[in-house]
């Protein structure tokens, strides 16, 4: 692969993931109180307003701060930055892995960003569901972060040639 459309591809996906990551956490903290609770599509989709300062489901919230700070901020940045790496500059990936691993990175820096700016805190907010059967709340970096996982996965071959 070319390293001009290498880049282009790092670019555009880092742009417009963390863009649209970005714009969507700061309606929702404009336009919904925590804790308040939008319904949609018969309750299969909800909008609920949280700030989390741990992981996925919360995990590591209780952790000392400064433990939160040194797994959440620089772990992330140092994992970020390896993503970017490999994106950037190894040479047996094809357009599928780099887009793979820069989704990664994407989803890392759009919550990377909220710990910096909002008090090691990340906006969480979608909540898919039926019944009592749902989902964790995420944001759209968590939904960036799996669908380059699920790359990586589904072209595991050109990710990590042999």
């Amino acid at each position: 692969m070319r390293n001009l459309t290498r880049l282009g591809i790092v670019a555009v996906l880092l742009f417009a993931c963390v863009g649209c990551d970005q714009v969507s956490k700061n309606v929702v903290r404009d336009r919904i109180a925590i804790g308040h609770e939008q319904s949609f599509l018969g309750d299969a989709f909800r909008l609920t307003h949280v700030e989390n300062s741990g992981a996925f489901l919360s995990i590591g919230a209780s952790l000392p701060e400064a433990a939160r700070i040194a797994v959440f901020q620089g772990g992330v940045a140092i994992v970020v930055a390896v993503l970017l790496y490999f994106a950037l500059f190894s040479r047996q990936l094809d357009a599928w892995a780099v887009a793979g691993f820069t989704l990664l990175a994407a989803s890392g820096v759009g919550n990377l960003i909220d710990r910096v700016m909002q008090d090691g805190r990340v906006t969480d907010f979608l909540n898919l569901g039926i019944g009592s059967l749902r989902t964790g709340i995420f944001n759209v970096a968590d939904v960036v972060g799996v669908i380059g996982l699920v790359l990586l996965v589904v072209k595991r071959d050109s990710a990590f040639p042999k």
